[in-house]
């Protein structure tokens, strides 16, 4: 069953910027700040820059696959299942990572104020958002969306309040760790924009994806780069540095220092929603990765079912919320940095898979939004987010081992005798070697995605050309020739009350009362036999032409159908459908250039020719 696409623009918006502004600027400013003081500012700035490079990779493989899952599905179909389900069990941790972070915040804030023990309101906390989660996707967006926008009307309220109450010597001296901390802060603090791969996992259940997904996406960061850069200029310039370092709620306490008590609570109650957003959209997309793996045949089938009557994947939400409580055990600061270098790794995947996707040159595979200044953004942004992995020590990396074994066993155990698919690698050694490697699986799944993220409702004509037998004949014929192919093709594969020779003279008879070479370049020699539900399509492509009279003299493009009496309509309607597939002034570039029969398949189903219901007579 398909997940339901409900989410749009301002959906997307908020659910990128609600699970970036949460623990990123209400926990971690403190620990960032005691590692690079002052020059923190530039930390998060340069992450958010670096958290852009990163980001259009992911955008141009979300518009052109938007598929639940993600980075996984990306990685699985450029670079194969074994890295694929490397890189969903990290996709799949890393944001579980962050979500228990986020309800980490949650809990602190309830301890604040009633004393409620830390571990068990976390835990309540995240059935909870289970339980929300698995209720709707619509229901946990527009709650995302009402949170978000309380916090980002407060923290504006913070920062016109703030600026007046600076004090210019607490910039001084501004790199007081040096100028290396900036960039190892900005490493550590990089689990702030973590929130940016949640639009990617979920990017199958948002509406018009083409455009809502980038430019919901490069809203979010640019705004919350800005908002980082802004709320971190204030926080320096109202709080002491030994009140800073160190920190776990740094601006509540700056408030307490411009407003006073009533401050420190209304910025506490911000960072509530901020943890809220955070956990409700890093559970709603980290439960995409196992419902994808399973897809996939690399986890149990059970585990994508969706629920009937929510449309939503309730089995692989619960796993989900299992996997955050255990997270839960983990101390702070190695949460955030195996967290950290989980989400880097994710976007040197998506960088490498754009590379290997686009040298693939794989026909279907067509993003409504293409990274800018390829392959150099690519590789610069594995350059940078491999420095950042390096620089986060031994530590996070080991954590983020453990995670691959994890998944790597998984793979190695279950998932290599189970998965079926191709994927573009393949392709690309095919090109390079020019052996022939791969089949056209990959592509015909990149076709069905097109085809969802287009919205085109498929007809009864679409299923012909889908079970139709297509021909590629390089030499020429004659007309004769030609009924003949015709003939022996459908004997050969269909029962037909009529023989071979009865089929020839058929087409030979039609032929004289009718020419039925349409143009230069296209025929539709078609009948009509007794008989019952029976309809066939051919498709010949002739590279050096039929002739069929002396004016159609080389037709490259034949449509040969046979219907038998009973379904005079639909062969009325496949006429039509034909000849609004060959009023395109590229169709014959595109026939000719076609690369083999399966891209012809591809080209005629993926045609915006009007499309009629399966049963009825109105147009859908």
């Amino acid at each position: 069953m398909k997940l339901k696409k409900e989410l749009g623009l301002f959906d997307v918006f908020s659910i990128a910027t609600g699970a970036m502004i949460s623990s990123g600027i209400f926990i971690l400013p403190g620990l960032a700040f005691a590692r690079s003081g002052p020059a923190v500012i530039v930390s998060y700035f340069l992450a958010g820059l670096f958290a852009l490079v990163g980001i259009f990779s992911v955008i141009e493989l979300s518009t052109a696959l938007p598929k639940a899952g993600g980075d996984y599905y990306f990685i699985t179909k450029s670079l194969g299942p074994f890295i694929g389900t490397v890189s969903g069990f990290l996709s799949w941790f890393a944001l579980s990572l962050k979500s228990a972070f986020a309800i980490f915040g949650i809990s602190g804030i309830v301890y604040i104020f009633t004393g409620f023990p830390v571990l068990f309101s976390s835990v309540i906390i995240c059935l909870l958002f289970v339980v929300l989660n698995s209720v709707g996707v619509k229901e946990s967006a527009k709650l995302q969306i009402t949170l978000v926008t309380g916090l980002l009307l407060i923290l504006i309220l913070y920062l016109i309040f703030g600026f007046s109450k600076m004090n210019n010597t607490h910039f001084s001296p501004f790199f007081a760790q040096g100028i290396n901390s900036v960039f190892v802060t900005a490493g550590f603090i990089f689990i702030s924009f973590g929130g940016l791969l949640n639009v990617a996992s979920i990017s199958e259940e948002v509406k018009n994806p083409k455009r809502n997904i980038p430019l919901g996406m490069i809203l979010s960061v640019v705004t919350v780069t800005v908002m980082y850069t802004l709320l971190l200029v204030v926080t320096v310039g109202v709080l002491p540095a030994q009140d800073f370092s160190g920190s776990l709620t740094p601006l509540s306490d700056a408030s307490r220092n411009f407003i006073g008590p009533t401050g420190f609570y209304i910025i506490t109650i911000a960072a509530l929603l901020a943890f809220v957003t955070t956990a409700n959209a890093g559970i709603m997309s980290a439960s995409r990765y196992p419902l994808a793996l399973s897809r996939d045949n690399l986890l149990p089938k059970g585990i994508s079912k969706v629920s009937r009557r929510f449309k939503t994947p309730v089995r692989s939400i619960a796993v989900t919320g299992i996997l955050i409580i255990l997270a839960l055990l983990i101390p702070l600061e190695t949460l955030v940095e195996g967290a950290s270098v989980v989400i880097l790794t994710a976007y040197v995947m998506t960088n490498v898979a754009v590379l290997v996707l686009r040298e693939s040159k794989l026909k279907n595979y067509r993003p409504s939004f293409k990274a800018p200044l390829y392959p150099y953004l690519q590789i610069a942004g594995i350059l940078i987010f491999t420095f950042f992995i390096i620089d986060l020590g031994l530590e996070a990396i080991e954590i983020s081992i453990a995670f691959l074994v994890a998944g790597a066993g998984v793979y190695l155990f279950y998932g290599r005798k189970n998965y079926k698919g191709e994927y573009a690698l393949l392709h690309l050694l095919k090109r390079i070697t020019d052996n022939r490697l791969s089949e056209h699986i990959l592509e015909s799944e990149f076709r069905n995605v097109l085809i969802e993220r287009e919205n085109i409702r498929q007809d009864k004509f679409d299923e012909l050309v889908n079970s139709a037998i297509i021909l590629d004949i390089e030499n020429s014929l004659d007309i004769k020739q030609l009924f003949e192919v015709i003939a022996d093709n459908i004997t050969g594969s269909v029962h037909l009350p009529i023989d071979r020779n009865a089929i020839v003279s058929h087409l030979e008879r039609r032929q004289q009362d009718c020419n039925t070479a349409i143009t230069p370049f296209i025929a539709v020699p078609h009948i009509i036999v007794e008989g019952s539900d029976h309809f066939f399509l051919m498709l010949i492509r002739c590279r050096n032409g039929v002739k069929f009279t002396s004016k159609e003299n080389s037709v490259k493009a034949v449509f040969a159908f046979i219907g038998t009496k009973d379904d005079r309509i639909f062969h009325l309607r496949t006429l039509a459908a034909i000849a609004t597939l060959v009023q395109k002034d590229s169709f014959e570039e595109e026939w000719l250039g076609a690369e083999d029969i399966h891209y012809l398949r591809d080209m005629l189903l993926l045609s915006d020719r009007e499309r009629f219901a399966l049963r009825t007579d109105h147009p859908v």
